[in-house]
């Protein structure tokens, strides 16, 4: 097997920077939250997972710090929503760096939700209301600060399409994912032909 090898401190030396779609592809963290002043904010961040079961954690990580840093850093809440494939043009329209209100921008409408007052995506099948719970800014290996904020928080309301629950389980390939995967335009769909099950050892 040959190999192509290099330091990330020292450059990739490809066309594009490939560790984006090594760890890839990625669940799309479309982030909605509200400013202090209560101006409406939506954004989609690439670098986002879940990270706890009981209780429910995700987070995401933005780098450089954006609106939906520095409004959960004053509101401490946030709503997470499924970007499907329906919803991919306008999930695009809402990475804008301008001081706007995305959801007017791209034409979406919000929902209210139940536990906080941060805006959900109307459209979307899924959403997750959370608070958080550590804002952390990443440092590299010597300590250096890095301009990047990586947010957690505790899911405390989820909303899901009765449509995408197929004899009470979640089907996921029927909620159609966008994922990110790398380069500066490549995302990805799952379908049902690409499904297999491992069963864990006991």
């Amino acid at each position: 097997m040959s190999e192509h090898f290099y330091r990330p401190a020292e450059g990739h030396r490809l066309p594009h920077d490939p560790f984006n779609a090594i760890v890839g592809p990625r669940p799309i963290g479309w982030i909605g939250s509200l400013a202090p002043d209560g101006r409406r904010n939506l954004a989609p961040y690439s670098f986002f997972n879940a990270f706890n079961y009981t209780p429910p954690i995700v987070g995401f990580a933005s780098i450089g710090h954006k609106h939906s840093v520095a409004n959960l850093e004053q509101t401490r809440e946030f709503t997470w929503n499924l970007v499907t494939r329906d919803l991919a043009p306008a999930m695009n329209a809402t990475s804008t760096m301008d001081e706007v209100d995305e959801f007017d921008r791209s034409g979406l409408e919000a929902a209210a939700s139940v536990e906080i007052a941060a805006p959900r995506v109307a459209a979307s099948p899924v959403s997750f209301e959370c608070r958080v719970t550590q804002i952390v800014r990443l440092v590299d290996r010597g300590g250096a600060e890095l301009d990047t904020w990586l947010t957690l928080g505790e899911v405390v309301g989820i909303h899901i399409d009765e449509d995408l629950l197929v004899d009470g389980v979640y089907d996921t390939v029927r909620a159609a994912p966008v994922l990110r995967a790398g380069g500066p335009s490549a995302y990805y769909g799952i379908s049902a032909e690409h499904r297999f099950d491992l069963r864990r050892p006991r």
